[in-house]
């Protein structure tokens, strides 16, 4: 079980329905949406469908514990305002896991977009620390973050600059589909 990162970026008039209900605006299974697979796949081809576009969708894989860190690296008293975007841990029971989800409004986005764009792959490699002795290689570590730091501010920069906000979640795909159909259900 990997635990992963999705955005969903939603129009500026959905903000009450994204706050009221998160998974009004992210998909049922949004690793298929990541991937180009059909939603609930259990086996597939990569690029079945099209992938959800860039404006609507980003994809961060596991790079949300690097992004955590770098956002809010420990010679900080306090996260600097881009960490709003990737604070969050899944919650662990006897049944599972709870994801992690939020919702940013788009007023909320237009305070993170410049300040993650302040962030360079010096500051990456920077604060990239490693106090648990996780990384294996730790040039690679900052590649990968570097790479979906990228990708997290091309898709905060659509959104910022079409005033809208989006929601994430972190957390296994798999459970987040059995959630949802089964909130359907009971509904």
């Amino acid at each position: 079980m990997v635990i992963r990162y999705y955005a969903c970026a939603f129009d500026a008039d959905r903000t009450e329905q994204a706050l009221a209900d998160p998974f009004t605006v992210i998909g049922s299974d949004p690793l298929a949406d990541a991937w180009g697979l059909e939603p609930g796949f259990t086996v597939g081809v990569m690029g079945e469908r099209p992938s959800l576009p860039e404006r609507d969708f980003v994809y961060l894989d596991k790079a949300w514990r690097h992004l955590q860190r770098i956002t809010w690296p420990g010679n900080l008293t306090r996260p600097r305002p881009a960490y709003r975007m990737f604070e969050g841990q899944v919650s662990w029971s006897g049944m599972g896991h709870e994801p992690w989800v939020r919702v940013l409004t788009p007023d909320e986005v237009l305070r993170i977009a410049p300040d993650l764009e302040r962030i360079n792959e010096q500051e990456v490699e920077a604060n990239l620390d490693d106090p648990w002795n996780e990384l294996r290689d730790k040039g690679e570590e900052v590649a990968y973050a570097v790479e979906h730091l990228h990708r997290a501010k091309a898709f905060v920069q659509l959104v910022a600059a079409e005033r809208r906000g989006f929601a994430y979640l972190i957390g296994w795909w798999r459970w987040t589909w059995r959630f949802i159909h089964h909130r359907i259900l009971l509904a």
